[in-house]
């Protein structure tokens, strides 16, 4: 079964997400919205397709990383999330929470034997359109 599919994000804690985003913007092009910065691709078995990878700054106290204390999560893009969610309880992977489905694609938090926390999104069909990080502080 094919479970990750490539690299969905890159989500990360800092004292001042504007100034961060000012300074990317500036010295690297990035250029940012209230979310961070969406990165265009094609996928080469579908180059029609249109998909995303984002970058996101977050506020340094944010709760959204919990219950991990790292600084970082990464968002994988997945096929199948209900299918890789069961595949991943009977391997004894800690899911976090239930699958939330939004317009933009469905996600699940786990994991990892470290605790970092790792978000798993199923893309909706047309990932590019409208994607706002679904962050909470």
């Amino acid at each position: 079964m094919e479970k990750v599919t490539g690299l969905g994000g890159i989500f990360f804690k800092t004292k001042n997400p504007e100034n961060i985003k000012k300074w990317y913007s500036e010295h690297l092009g990035l250029s940012a919205t209230e979310w961070g910065t969406i990165f265009e691709w094609r996928p080469s078995e579908n180059p029609e397709k249109i998909a995303t990878t984002h970058w996101s700054p977050f506020e340094e106290d944010t709760n959204y990383f919990n219950p991990s204390t790292k600084d970082f999560m990464i968002n994988f893009r997945v096929k199948n999330i209900e299918k890789l969610t069961e595949l991943l309880r009977q391997e004894g992977v800690t899911i976090l929470d239930d699958i939330e489905s939004y317009s933009y694609g469905k996600f699940i938090h786990i994991l990892d034997p470290e605790g970092n926390k790792i978000e798993l999104w199923e893309p909706a069909e047309n990932d590019s359109e409208n994607y706002v990080t679904h962050k909470t502080s």
